[in-house]
């Protein structure tokens, strides 16, 4: 297996993972992996109604561009670059998106 294909299935993982959890305190809300296999964009979306307030949230967004995964957003407790090394994407193929550029050389991971 190519190192791309091996971070597509690390980082779809991730997310079916993720998705498997449902929300408890929001009953019509589900959670949807998107996933753009050709173009490498990968997303959870969380999408529902919550009484009378629709939600359409981002909780997780990863490109990988150049051999490299880019987590663009995280909002979750969960630390995803740990658990995308632990499914064998190496430190270095990880770069924080949502971190400055001129930032990201002081994050322990790609820059």
């Amino acid at each position: 297996m190519d190192k791309v294909s091996k971070y597509q299935q690390a980082i779809l993982q991730v997310l079916n993972d993720y998705a498997a959890i449902k929300p408890t305190n929001i009953e019509g809300v589900e959670n949807q992996v998107i996933a753009d296999k050709e173009q490498y964009h990968f997303q959870l979306m969380r999408v529902g109604w919550d009484k009378n307030e629709f939600i359409h949230d981002c909780v997780m967004h990863f490109d990988i561009k150049e051999e490299q995964v880019w987590i663009q957003c995280n909002w979750t407790d969960i630390d995803v670059a740990e658990e995308l090394m632990k499914l064998g994407v190496q430190r270095d193929d990880i770069v924080l998106g949502f971190i400055p550029k001129n930032e990201r050389k002081y994050t322990g991971y790609a820059a």
